[in-house]
């Protein structure tokens, strides 16, 4: 599985010739949107800088597109939305909590999710991380502290963090939190099922390639 970013929380994650992209940035945000062919694109949140399925309609590939709660399954992969609720710029939106696995490695994306834990009834669906996506950013929604304390208490074996951009204060504020200010960020990140042996809440930091 390759996973790479390209800015706010917009990821491309492949298998094979299968390939999903989350949240990926639209042609109405202010920051810039890369754009490659996916299979799968997952939107958490109706917002500009999120919810760019068009974005990744390339040549002849056009998108399932997945934009809110429920179960789905596509390309032999099943993957179930959670709602939540979330403020971004003074607005409440709906955020969905996208759960789903890929080459026997069980992925959690919490999209714009805030706060030091998850609701109850949320937590409860959600066990066994492998990879975890939660994002950083320094306002409203999230500080970097709280974002460690939630990642951290899901138990994952790997937390990616997103959505710090340029904010550097935020990321080596998050890593300090996590003991790992020494970790360096990749271009992308290539993992199988026995990379993660001996993993507990490591932390992957990935370079934006938009």
């Amino acid at each position: 599985m390759i996973i790479t970013h390209y800015g706010k929380q917009f990821f491309k994650v492949q298998l094979g010739d299968t390939t999903l992209a989350f949240n990926p940035i639209s042609k109405d945000s202010k920051v810039k949107a890369a754009r490659f062919g996916a299979d799968v694109a997952l939107s958490s949140i109706n917002h500009p800088d999120y919810n760019g399925v068009d974005t990744v309609v390339y040549g002849e590939k056009e998108p399932l597109a997945i934009t809110g709660p429920g179960e789905y399954e596509t390309r032999g992969v099943f993957i179930k939305g959670i709602p939540t609720e979330v403020t971004i710029g003074g607005k409440k939106y709906i955020n969905t909590i996208y759960l789903f696995e890929l080459d026997n490695i069980k992925i959690c994306f919490l999209g714009a999710y805030a706060g030091k834990q998850l609701p109850a009834v949320t937590n409860e669906v959600i066990e066994e991380i492998d990879i975890l996506f939660v994002a950083i950013d320094g306002n409203e929604r999230v500080t970097p502290a709280d974002a460690y304390a939630l990642a951290i208490s899901l138990e994952p074996k790997i937390i990616i963090p997103m959505d710090y951009d340029e904010n550097t204060k935020a990321l080596k504020t998050f890593l300090k939190e996590g003991d790992a200010e020494e970790v360096k960020a990749l271009d992308k990140y290539t993992v199988k099922r026995k990379d993660l042996e001996g993993c507990a809440g490591d932390i992957v930091v990935l370079d934006s390639q938009s």
